[in-house]
């Protein structure tokens, strides 16, 4: 009689291989989510700071030295510019928390990574929108 079922030896062979594999690809899969959200953030913050300046030199083209009084205001986005005749971004940031997501308290717009909040705050004097370097996520960020 003959039979075409498995060993018990070689389910348990599999199940073994199985386990070794997904024992490595979670640590990749968990790195590259990391990966994804530095990169996210990476991009915001260079849209956010090429916006600035394009609105600097629009003002300056006008004979205004100054830079746009505040990132947002009149919707909910965040980054959309100060009022409906100075657009930053032009859909803006929806806020949100957790990974990968922008929220705003007072002044200060903090992008959460890694579930480490890094904040940012906008200086209208200068036109400069950072972090505090000292923070390896905000190094990661901008650097």
């Amino acid at each position: 009689m003959k039979r075409t079922a498995f060993t018990m030896i070689e389910l348990v062979f599999v199940i073994v291989v199985l386990g070794i594999l997904a024992a490595i690809a979670i640590p990749k899969f968990a790195a590259t989510r990391d990966d994804a959200q530095v990169a996210k953030g990476r991009s915001d913050v260079s849209a956010i700071r090429s916006a600035i300046v394009s609105e600097r030199q629009t003002r300056l083209l006008k004979g205004d030295t100054s830079y746009v009084s505040a990132l947002d205001g009149v919707s909910t986005n965040l980054f959309d510019g100060p009022d409906i005749n100075h657009t930053l971004l032009q859909y803006g940031i929806t806020p949100g928390s957790g990974n990968g997501k922008w929220t705003k308290v007072g002044t200060t717009y903090t992008y959460t990574v890694m579930s480490d909040p890094v904040a940012f705050t906008y200086t209208q004097l200068t036109g400069s929108f950072d972090c505090n370097h000292t923070n390896v996520n905000c190094k990661r960020l901008t650097e």
